[in-house]
């Protein structure tokens, strides 16, 4: 990791999430599915065709797979490196748990996806010096702030020739 991500200790704003998102350049998907109607495979495709972050999926059952062109792996910690950002697709009684593998793994953020939220996980995961999205769609945010959705999260269907602003 090239920039430093320093805490957000609290709901980060659309800014703060943006920088959140351009400081990383690693991405673990906890609960990921190699089942193409589920929507931590649709996040996952998004990030493997339109960026350049380095992904992990993790997913205990699809373990020793590859999946759109990347090993799933079993566990947080069985990966090669300590990812930026961990994007959570569990249910929101197993958000705890998850962060206290965050928190052991040292990762930065734990994202959770949108419909998450479990603030009990959340202030658990701030005490520990993490910053924590709850209930945002990181492939939505991504695409927003990176031109290709409008604020509200659609498609406006405008093409523009405006530089995207860093």
């Amino acid at each position: 990791m090239t920039t430093t991500i320093t805490q957000i200790p609290h709901e980060p704003t659309a800014r703060e999430r943006q920088r959140l998102l351009r400081a990383a350049e690693s991405i673990a998907i906890v609960g990921f599915s190699p089942n193409t109607a589920r929507s931590s495979y649709y996040v996952a495709t998004y990030l493997a065709q339109d960026t350049d972050y380095r992904l992990y999926f993790i997913n205990p059952n699809a373990a020793g797979r590859e999946v759109l062109g990347q090993p799933v792996y079993a566990s947080l910690a069985d990966l090669p490196e300590t990812p930026d950002i961990v994007d959570v697709f569990r249910r929101a009684s197993d958000l705890p748990a998850v962060v206290d593998e965050v928190v052991a793994l040292g990762s930065p953020i734990v994202w959770f996806q949108l419909g998450l939220t479990n603030d009990e996980a959340a202030d658990a995961a701030r005490a520990a010096g993490l910053s924590v999205v709850q209930n945002r769609c990181l492939k939505i945010e991504h695409a927003r702030f990176h031109g290709g959705l409008h604020l509200a999260g659609f498609d406006t269907g405008v093409i523009t020739s405006r530089p995207i602003r860093r």
